[in-house]
């Protein structure tokens, strides 16, 4: 009994001693095999930099790894709906994710500008200040003066295609996207011209 007993006890000093191991870090990412991702899966779609591409298409350079991660796994779980990056990141992995969101992040994102003079101040009120009336926070508050963006919650938009911006927009209003919540209801509260102004502001802001 005795024997047993010191047997069990071990056994209860070893378990604990590994639960009390820190957990191993995931590996550093990969710039190189994240290239490799980049130039043969995402480049048709986002250029193989990330760069500006086609304005249906976001803008990846520049943009924060944490928040880039958090996409392609809900995409690849389908909590993000679209049908071609729901294919295309389906056969990822957590380090193919983080090994693409890492090249992507490294690299320097180039300037926008904003198209429509004739909405820039209206656009610049909704950014610092929101609207009031409606409940409508600052976009700011989130996203940083400058459109930096924090990761992983809010993505860098400064200088992001503007015709993009207004697309993510509308599918938060609608409920096509519903991956964040905050802003579906926020774009809920705002009409077509707020939504086109703040989305081609944030196109020239760096």
């Amino acid at each position: 009994m005795k024997t047993v007993a010191s047997f069990l006890s071990s056994l209860l000093l070893a378990t604990a001693a590994h639960a009390n191991e820190p957990a191993a870090a995931p590996a550093k990412p990969d710039l190189g095999k994240g290239g490799t991702i980049a130039s043969q899966v995402c480049a048709a779609c986002h250029t193989a930099d990330g760069s500006r591409g086609s304005p249906a298409n976001p803008i990846l350079q520049g943009q924060h790894a944490d928040y880039l991660v958090k996409q392609l796994t809900e995409f690849k779980a389908g909590k993000r709906k679209n049908a071609i990056m729901n294919g295309m990141a389906a056969p990822l992995s957590e380090e193919d994710m983080r090994n693409v969101a890492a090249f992507y992040a490294s690299k320097t994102a180039k300037p926008g500008f904003a198209k429509n003079k004739d909405t820039v101040a209206l656009g610049e009120k909704i950014w610092r200040g929101g609207i009031a009336e409606r409940a409508v926070p600052a976009c700011a508050g989130c996203h940083g003066p400058t459109g930096a963006g924090i990761p992983a919650q809010y993505p860098r938009l400064a200088g992001q295609h503007g015709d993009y911006v207004e697309a993510q927009m509308n599918a938060f209003r609608s409920g096509a996207r519903a991956n964040a919540p905050m802003m579906m209801t926020i774009a809920a509260k705002m009409n077509d011209k707020e939504i086109k102004a703040v989305s081609d502001y944030v196109a020239g802001l760096r």
